[in-house]
């Protein structure tokens, strides 16, 4: 048995003097996990969680573990660690998907859109700029695992316009008109996730990133994780903190705010 296929490293663990488990997410394999001899690639360095490969897949049988073999293709992951937002947002992303996607399920879109965002993470040190794209991504992390929201127009009323909150139990979109009674219990729908919107407005991105983080935060943890019977890996909650303080230190979001 064999493949070879674009991936992610999602983590490296050590295996006796001389090896590593690693675990990627393969374009076309999904989430898959081999014995790696030495300490990284063909190419010298260690592996690091992060980072992009191609990787070559080799077992007598498919439900061995196998062994691994890999070419490094990049590294945005290196760009990140003296950053603690950015640290906290890769360890988010890795985690997350670890912790979800069942072994060996392709998930291409999930690898195009982690692919990306990791870029954009290496690229831009504000997490205002890159905040909305991780909120999407988690977006599509639930769509991925079947609890996608419904944004596209009111729960109530079928309207596409003014639409300004999300219902905490059915996960669709309610126009300010229909959330005005219930406001208080509602889940606020930041402007950059409204069908039409690109990016957070330049006003006050950070509000807009916290209340995306705080809208897949509880169906990270109300719906999936709920289903899969454990807590929300602990990097995420550290995300949200560390994107907070990010944010109020570099005048995108005031801390002290109601």
């Amino acid at each position: 048995m064999e493949w070879s296929d674009d991936a992610v490293v999602l983590s490296v663990r050590h295996h006796g003097e001389n090896a590593r488990i690693v675990t990627v997410l393969a374009e076309s394999q999904g989430r898959h996990a081999g014995l790696l001899r030495g300490s990284g690639g063909s190419k010298g360095g260690a592996l690091q969680p992060g980072q992009v490969v191609h990787a070559t897949w080799r077992a007598r049988l498919s439900e061995h573990l196998g062994h691994f073999s890999v070419e490094p293709l990049s590294h945005p992951a290196a760009l990140m660690l003296d950053d603690a937002a950015r640290l906290a947002g890769l360890n988010a992303t890795l985690g997350l998907i670890e912790a979800t996607l069942p072994e060996r399920e392709p998930h291409p879109a999930l690898f195009a859109a982690t692919r990306l965002l990791l870029e954009t993470m290496a690229e831009m040190p504000d997490p205002a700029d890159w905040g909305a794209l991780y909120v999407r991504w988690e977006l599509g992390l639930l769509s991925e695992m079947g609890y996608g929201l419904d944004l596209e127009s009111c729960a109530a009323t079928g309207s596409r316009e003014r639409l300004t909150h999300v219902s905490p139990r059915s996960g669709r979109a309610v126009s300010a008109e229909a959330a005005e009674p219930y406001a208080g219990r509602l889940l606020a729908l930041p402007a950059f996730l409204v069908p039409g919107r690109g990016a957070p407005p330049a006003n006050h991105p950070g509000a807009d990133v916290l209340a995306g983080l705080a809208l897949t935060g509880h169906f990270l943890e109300r719906r999936l994780f709920a289903l899969l019977h454990g807590p929300v890996p602990a990097a995420r909650p550290r995300l949200l903190e560390a994107i907070t303080k990010a944010l109020a230190i570099s005048g995108d979001f005031d801390i002290t705010a109601p």
